[in-house]
């Protein structure tokens, strides 16, 4: 009785989750390096890298810039879940979808801020 309670509450936990994530402003992506995200505004694509790590002494802790800059033109409207992520068999690599009108980018995160962009794929 206990554990059916139990289950209970981890259901309506993961439909709550689900449920935010959907409807969230800022999203996080994990790379292929464990100490990496990419955390995106889904409105207006912007973005940025997250870096974490276990110890303050050892290693980079922060954000990078990706894109500072909205995607959108000015008469398009800002709408919560409207530009997503999606893997590419490339560790450096994304593509960022915008879900409304389609258009794609090509997203390359690194640590070396010259092997960094985001740009238009036509």
């Amino acid at each position: 009785m206990v554990s059916f309670g139990q289950n209970k509450i981890n259901e309506t936990n993961i439909s709550e989750q689900k449920q935010i994530s959907e409807n969230a402003i800022y999203q996080l992506f994990p790379t292929q390096n464990m100490w990496t995200f990419i955390k995106l505004d889904t409105r207006n694509g912007k973005m940025w890298q997250v870096h974490f790590n276990i110890s303050n002494d050892d290693g980079f802790q922060g954000e990078l810039i990706l894109n500072s800059y909205s995607l959108l033109y000015s008469d398009e409207q800002e709408i919560k879940g409207r530009f997503t992520l999606y893997k590419t068999e490339n560790t450096y690599n994304f593509i960022l979808l915008d879900q409304i009108n389609g258009k794609t980018y090509q997203v390359q995160w690194n640590s070396d801020k010259e092997k960094r962009f985001v740009s238009r794929i036509y």
